[in-house]
This record gives structure tokens, C-alpha cells and sequence, in this order.
């Protein structure tokens, strides 16, 4: 690793300081004249209404991650530009963001008017995307999440963060779990992306979050629909792309320190971050820690082993220059949570634990240990390390995007009540990622990139006493090519993609450990009269992606969209080969190498209309899924469960046909500047069709964990008083409907319907300034769940964590966390290098 850093050092030392005309390709002894074209940006940002100079304004190019504020007089100057023509966004808080493409070739000169605004501009957005798009113009199915979105709404991880966007919800296993599901699709048909970079952490698994600290992100981005084009395998169903705070403008040095309680579980978080731009070299760093005890609800009391412990760190090194720029960066990420099992008294109906091997008996949990924020017994351990570079270099008309990374997946679930110094499941996955990505020069309006990108990866779970899965590696390639154009009022884009994964995993025999009886790996001679868990496994995934899509702005207020994608995923490691009990799920997995690649094929329709007064968007699709896999439950012939390992339920993937379709709708309503009344509606259905001529009973006929019916309605009234030192201020009431889901799969007892519920949300915050307006600190005051209501969420796996392995009421589940009240303040620092 010390070596990898020191090439990286060294190359950007050589880009940084070759002359540049051999940046741009061009020979040495070519003349003196021969240099990187690039140029500057200028100009001043006014108030439309009053034609004075807005101090303070951002204005950012996304395909270059480059911006400046706006100084006293309204005035930017962004300097060592590539020459080409990029989006420019210029934004000031209360103003409508205004974004226009500007041609930089030598010195540019450009004013931006903004003017106030009641409804927000479409934002601007990279992900899937030839080149920074507004979402208004792109007709693939995008949202964009900010951080005032974030900020503003209660939340216990950042997965959890993004659930009331109409079409996202999350498969969770307690407050802290959460994984991300778009349309009724999940698992690893979402590819989560930090910073563009594909999240890799064993992400198969069905409690296994997303290892990235909430306080980093600044605002996500999601596709909600197949993205394979772009991202290859496990972008099937739609892609999250997490982005963290990005760099300083230059020659500022911004930083937070945050703070935050939340009362249900006694969450206690902090996270302080500082960095700074001066001359192009940028550089910053965070350090963040979150802790909670066990969440509580009216029905189950404090829910035993949902305590957590995490603890998380980022940081990045940068270079910009008229040849591009360049970022190094790092995360890690260090969680110790519980395992909860739901197991209670069946008396009392109190939690109760597993102190023995031979688990012949459970105490009842105390009351002293239900509140505390210890991480003792039972627990899991998981570390994250990611180290990823970001380049962009200029070569003329054309630009050339090389992203690399290091990523490190270390999971340990520690299982063994009398050994807890002995991991049950130990599982070490490296990954190694790359995409490249060139940028051809503008052809007669055409934007288009060619690139591939892909990992490889390998993971190790032989250090372990319980193997759910062999250890493996695998090689991902993807070759592909994007294209866009706009024709006057009409946008068109797409692409096409060939993905191939080369995938191996390995035997793996086992046999007692003399000294604990735990299996443990055995090789050569020692496998004579072992065990054999799993065979040599070889074989070859590949499928052809690719989406086609326009959209046409009718007006500057209405526009229509339609897209069409095909969407490819590779049978993951738990699908093809599992076969063991993986703990935390209460569950013996079995797998079926016959698999093959899922493939979609998804159509969406929408149109988009914006005024002064409403908003209205609307978006249905209907996504024709072949050999989509699914979890079912085994029964015996008389009907009972199977059960191969006492106190698990046993599931096998099965591989069928299916069809999702629905919609989302949001109409959002502005009779004057500070009022919002903001609604949304959600519906997915989803049909199993079976394969190979087989007849769908109807307790079979649907899909298993799919989200029902839901929709949002919040009124939001903003303030800000120069008087009284307050500023961006709000208030809001959310009202939270979820009808009930009776269209679930019933077979053999897999799924069980889920009562709807409703629940009510209430928020309050406001910054507070100096005499000078600047903001000193930031206060937050939010509640979920205000009349503490006991529900239980259609896709929350706890649900069907009953008292014990014979209990089948299915009212003994686990329910949702009750009221939760946070309080939350933040100091942001932002001061100018040059004084």
C-alpha cells in the first residue's frame, strides 16, 4: 500500500510539473507555443430585482468539481479552466438556482441573474450520466437528495436519510441497518456508489448495512431504474450514489462541528470536519462517532441487541490546474453492533439471552443491560477501508477521467457466547476498482464517452467456525459507450454496454476443533473423513445493457420523458453457493449454482411541470424481469418448516420470471414564498411468473418484500428575521401513510401480510447569525413518530423475529422504533485564506 501511494505521488508530481504541452500530447521540441488550451471564468452575480451583487453566491462546474463564492461586490474569478463547454450552476440560498452551459476558450466573461425563488430549480446531477445534466433535461429516472434535505429530517443512518423520497425504501434490521430498495428492488440489484465509487462490503448479506459515516454525505443521488449501462452488474434496479462534502472554493478554508441526541435509543453523536483550497491544492478532514443503546417501542419495551458503536474518519489531498485535477482520499469506517434474535420469555414476553453453547436455557434480559451502551456478548464487528483516487486530465477537446480504488471489507460475527474472543462468521474482502472514462471531443452537438470499468475482488472466510459461503474471487470488465445530444426543445441520449465476470470460489473442508468443537478449515491429508461444505466452483457471467431515452421541454415549465432500459446483474456469492446458517438472520441459506444472469427490461414515462405556484411530477414503469431470484422458505411433505439446524428457519434462492410496475407522483404546492405544501405517492406491484411452464399457485403469485402503497404530505413554512438574528428557519408538520400489504408471497409460510399505519412528524430549525449575518450556529428540533405509534414496517426483518423457533403468532414480531425525539446543533466555519 506504501508503495501504491508513493507511485500516485509521483505521478501527479509528474503531471503537476511537466511542461504543458506534453500534457496536452504534443511533442517537446513542437514550439514554444504549444500548451494546454484553457481559460478563465468571470463575471458577477446579481439580485435580478434589485441589480446589486449577491456576496457569497457558489458558482460550480460538477465535471470538474470546481467552484468559487462570490466576494463583497458580487464578483468570481475561476481561473485554469480546460478548455470545453461545461454546465455551470450558480446558486444563493433563498434565490432560484440558475444553470447555463458556457464555452470556455480564453477568457470568459459571464453574469449570472438570479432571482427569488418560491420553487427550487432543477438540480444539477452526474450520476449515470454522459456529462452534468439537470434533472429537468434527463430522461433516465433520477432524483436529487441535498443537504438541507438531510439536515432537516430526522434520521438514525443515511440509507434511513433518504426513505421519503417517493419510489426509495429500506430493508432494515434496527436503526442502524438500513438497505437501500428503489421500486420494490434491493440487495444487490442497488448499487450504492461513495464519491463514484462502487460500495463493496458483503453487501448480500440481508443485515449487512452500508459501512459509510451519515455525517460525511452531503447529497445523494439516485437512478431509479436499470444503470448497468454505466456501472455493469448490480445496478439492475437503480444505483445510490452517496456524495460526500465536496472541496473548498478557492482560497477558503470551510469546516462543522456537529452535534446530536436522540431519545429513543440515547443516540449521542459528534462529527467535526475542516478544509481548505488555496493556489488549487485542497485538502480536508473528518472525524465522526455515533453510539446508541437498545431503541425502544410501546409494545416490545427496549428491543435487546440493536446497541451500537461506531466510529468513522475521511480525508482527501487534491490538485487542480489548467491539465485537469486530481484527489486522493480515504475512509474508514469501525462498527461494533449487536445481534438481536428476538428470542423473549414466553410468559412475560421479555427479552431473553444465550449465555451457553448448548443454549439450554435464556435468562431475561435486565433492565440495566436493555439501557446500556455496552457491546458485550453477542455482537458484530465490521471495518471498512477505502483508499480511491479521482483524475480528470484535459488533452485538448477531450478529457480523459481515470478513478481507482482500494477497498477493504472486514466482517466478524461473533456468535460463540463462552468463546467471544472466536469469530463465528469471519469474512476479509478485498477489492480492487477501476473506470476510465474518455471524454471524445464535441461532434457536430454530440456528447459521447467511451470507457470500461469493473474490480477484482477476493474474500476470505476461512478464519471463521461458521461458512455460509466459500471464499471466492472474481474479475469484472465492462466496456461501454454513452451518447447525448440536444435538437432545440429536444434532449436524447444512451449508450450500450458487454459486461463478462469471471467468477471461482473454492472447496473448503472442515472438521472439530479438538480444543472448542467449533468446525474449523482442514487441508490436503487432513480432509480424509472431514466434512465437505463446498466444491470447486468455475464459471462465466456476461450480458449485454444498455438504455435509449429523450426528453422534450415543451415549455421552460413542462416537460416530458420516456426512457427505456436493459439491465444486467451476475448471480452473487449467497445465491449461488451458500449453504449454512448465517447468524444474525436465524436462518440455514442454501444456494443453487445452476443460476444464471438476471436481466431487465424497464420503461418509464413522466412529465415534469413547474410554476411559481405548483410542481407537478409524475413517473410510471413497468420493469419484465427474466431468471429474477428470490428467497423462499422449505417445508417438509406434512407442511412444517424445514429445519436442518435447530433454531433456523432454512430458505433456498429460487429463479423465476417477474414483473414490477407503478409509479411515483409528487405534487407540491407554493401560494407564497414561504409556504410549502409538499405531497407524494408511491406504488409498486409486483407478479411472480414462475419459469418453465409452471403454474403459479396463488399464495405464490406475488413477490416477496415488496413496499405497499405509501405516501407523504408536510407543510413547511420558512422564516428568517434579520432582527432577530435568524436565518433559512422552518417549521413542518409530516404526516406518514403506509396502507397495509396483503399482496405478499405466502407460500410455505416465506411472508405474512403487514397492517397499515400512520405516523406523524414535526420539525423545527434555524441558524442564528453574528451583526455581521454570518451564520454562527445551526439548530435543529425534530420528532418522529410523535404519538408513538406501535407498527410494524412491511420490509423491517425483525417483523418476523418471534419469541421462539415454534412460535407462529405473527403478532410476536418485533415492532419499529417508537417516538423519537432528536436535538441537533451544528457550528459551521467558513472564513477566506486571504486575510
Amino acid at each position: 500500500m506504501k508503495n501504491a501511494l508513493l507511485y500516485y505521488i509521483l505521478f501527479i508530481g509528474f503531471i503537476y510539473f511537466t511542461p504543458a504541452k506534453l500534457h496536452a500530447g504534443i511533442p517537446a521540441n513542437a514550439g514554444k507555443k504549444a500548451t494546454i488550451e484553457s481559460g478563465t471564468l468571470s463575471g458577477v452575480v446579481y439580485d435580478k430585482g434589485t441589480h446589486t451583487g449577491l456576496i457569497g453566491a457558489s458558482v460550480y462546474i460538477a465535471d470538474l468539481k470546481l467552484g468559487v463564492i462570490t466576494d463583497s461586490s458580487g464578483h468570481y474569478f475561476i481561473k485554469k479552466i480546460p478548455a470545453g463547454t461545461y454546465l455551470v450552476e450558480v446558486n444563493y440560498v433563498g434565490f432560484k438556482t440558475l444553470t447555463r452551459n458556457v464555452k470556455i476558450a480564453g477568457a470568459v466573461v459571464e453574469d449570472f441573474e438570479l432571482q427569488t425563488n418560491i420553487v427550487e430549480e432543477s438540480e444539477v446531477v452526474v450520476t449515470g450520466l454522459s456529462k452534468a445534466t439537470q434533472i429537468r433535461r434527463s430522461p433516465i429516472p433520477i432524483v436529487s437528495i441535498n443537504h438541507n434535505y438531510i439536515a432537516s429530517n430526522l434520521n438514525t443512518n443515511i440509507i434511513d436519510a433518504i426513505t421519503k423520497v417517493p419510489g426509495i425504501t429500506a430493508v432494515t434490521t434496527g436503526p442502524n441497518v438500513s438497505k437501500p430498495y428503489i421500486r420494490g428492488l434491493g440487495f444487490n440489484r442497488i448499487l450504492t456508489l461513495y464519491d463514484g465509487v462502487r460500495q463493496e462490503g458483503q453487501q448480500w448479506g440481508d443485515e449487512h448495512g452500508i459501512e459509510v459515516d451519515q455525517y460525511s454525505i452531503d447529497r445523494v443521488e439516485a437512478v431509479k431504474g436499470p444503470a448497468s449501462l454505466s456501472y455493469g452488474s448490480d445496478a439492475l434496479a437503480g444505483v445510490v450514489n452517496l456524495i460526500p462534502t465536496q472541496p473548498a472554493a478557492e482560497g477558503k478554508i470551510i469546516g462543522d462541528i456537529l452535534g446530536e441526541y436522540q431519545t429513543n435509543n440515547g443516540l449521542i453523536a459528534g462529527s467535526a470536519m475542516l478544509g481548505g483550497t488555496k493556489s488549487g491544492f485542497e485538502w480536508m478532514g473528518r472525524l465522526s462517532h455515533k453510539q446508541a443503546t437498545n431503541y425502544q417501542n410501546k409494545m416490545d419495551g427496549r428491543v435487546y441487541g440493536t446497541a451500537f458503536n461506531e466510529t468513522d474518519a475521511t480525508g482527501y489531498l487534491g490538485l487542480h490546474g489548467k491539465w485537469g485535477y486530481s484527489h486522493l482520499s480515504f475512509s474508514t469506517f469501525n462498527d461494533r453492533q449487536k445481534i438481536p434474535d428476538g428470542s423473549r420469555d414466553s410468559a412475560t414476553g421479555r427479552f431473553t439471552k444465550q449465555i451457553t453453547e448448548a443454549d439450554a436455557f435464556r435468562p431475561i434480559v435486565s433492565d440495566a443491560e436493555l439501557r446500556s451502551y455496552d457491546i458485550t456478548g453477542i455482537n458484530q464487528h465490521i471495518r471498512h477501508y477505502r483508499f480511491y483516487s479521482n483524475n480528470s486530465f484535459s488533452m485538448g477537446g477531450s478529457r480523459l477521467q481515470v478513478n481507482l480504488a482500494y477497498q477493504k471489507s472486514h466482517r466478524q460475527e461473533f456468535a460463540h457466547p463462552e468463546y467471544l474472543d472466536i469469530p463465528g462468521l469471519d469474512l476479509d474482502l478485498n477489492t480492487y476498482n477501476y473506470d476510465i472514462k474518455y471524454y471524445l471531443p464535441e461532434l457536430n452537438g454530440w456528447n459521447i464517452v467511451v470507457g470500461t470499468n469493473g474490480m477484482y475482488q477476493k474474500n476470505n472466510v476461512a478464519k471463521g467456525t461458521d461458512f455460509v459461503i466459500p471464499s471466492y474471487h472474481q474479475f469484472d470488465v465492462g466496456p461501454f459507450m454513452l451518447l447525448k445530444k440536444t435538437f432545440d426543445k429536444l434532449d436524447v441520449s444512451g449508450g450500450l454496454r458487454y459486461d463478462n465476470r469471471s467468477f471461482s470460489s473454492n472447496q473448503l473442508y472442515t472438521r472439530p476443533d479438538p480444543s472448542t468443537g467449533f468446525s474449523k478449515p482442514v487441508y490436503g491429508a487432513d480432509t480424509v473423513g472431514a466434512s465437505k461444505l463446498f466444491y470447486d466452483y468455475s464459471h462465466n457471467f456476461s450480458g449485454v445493457s444498455g438504455s435509449v431515452g429523450l426528453t422534450y421541454n415543451a415549455t421552460d415549465k413542462l416537460s416530458f420523458k420516456a426512457n427505456m432500459a436493459r439491465g444486467y446483474r451476475a448471480p452473487n456469492i449467497s445465491e449461488i453457493s451458500a449453504n449454512g446458517v448465517h447468524p444474525g438472520t436465524n436462518i440455514y441459506q442454501i444456494g443453487n449454482a445452476d443460476f444464471k444472469p438476471e436481466f431487465s427490461l424497464q420503461e418509464d414515462i413522466g412529465f415534469v411541470y413547474a410554476s411559481k405556484l405548483v410542481v407537478v411530477n409524475l413517473s410510471v414503469f413497468n420493469n419484465d424481469i427474466q431468471n429474477y431470484i428470490f428467497n423462499q422458505k422449505l417445508t417438509t411433505a406434512t407442511g412444517a418448516d424445514s429445519v436442518l439446524v435447530a433454531g433456523n428457519q432454512t430458505f433456498k434462492f429460487q429463479q423465476g420470471k417477474a414483473e414490477l410496475y407503478g409509479g411515483e407522483m409528487n405534487i407540491d404546492f407554493h401560494p407564497i414564498k414561504a409556504l410549502h405544501f409538499e405531497n407524494s405517492l408511491s406504488a409498486v406491484y409486483a407478479l411472480h411468473k414462475g419459469s418453465n411452464g409452471i403454474k403459479i399457485t396463488d399464495s405464490a403469485r406475488y413477490l416477496p418484500f415488496i413496499p405497499p402503497f405509501h405516501g407523504i404530505s408536510e407543510l413547511r413554512y420558512d422564516f428568517s428575521s434579520k432582527t432577530h438574528h435568524l436565518v433559512n428557519g422552518f417549521i413542518k408538520a409530516q404526516l406518514v401513510y403506509y396502507a397495509a400489504q396483503n399482496r405478499v408471497y405466502l407460500a410455505d409460510n416465506t411472508e405474512t401480510p403487514t397492517p397499515g399505519y400512520t405516523l406523524f412528524n414535526m420539525g423545527l430549525g434555524s441558524g442564528f447569525t453574528n451583526k455581521k449575518g454570518k451564520t454562527i450556529f445551526n439548530i435543529y428540533l425534530m420528532a418522529n413518530n410523535l404519538f408513538d405509534v406501535s407498527y410494524f414496517d412491511h420490509l423491517s426483518r425483525l417483523k418476523y423475529f418471534l419469541y421462539s423457533p415454534t412460535d407462529t403468532d405473527p403478532n410476536h414480531g418485533i415492532h419499529n422504533m417508537g417516538r423519537n425525539i432528536a436535538f441537533k446543533i451544528d457550528f459551521p466555519l467558513s472564513f477566506d485564506t486571504k486575510k
